[in-house]
């Protein structure tokens, strides 16, 4: 039997919601030991002078819990 836990992180990139995704899970897997997925909750840009110059991406991450 295992035990999982779900971590809620947000995570931005100046190129698109895919590299945000990205950086949010390789930051995650940094602190978080056996990442097992995630799913994205919301998606948002930041927009100045009519263009889009972050994409943000707020995602719960699962890991299951050590013994």
């Amino acid at each position: 039997m295992s035990v999982a836990k779900v971590s809620e992180i947000s995570a931005s990139s100046e190129k698109s919601f895919e590299d945000a995704l990205v950086l949010g899970i390789n930051r995650a897997n940094k602190t978080l030991k056996n990442i097992t997925g995630a799913w994205v909750q919301e998606q948002k840009v930041d927009v100045t002078n009519g263009k889009i110059v972050r994409y943000r991406v707020n995602m719960k991450v699962t890991f299951v819990l050590e013994d």
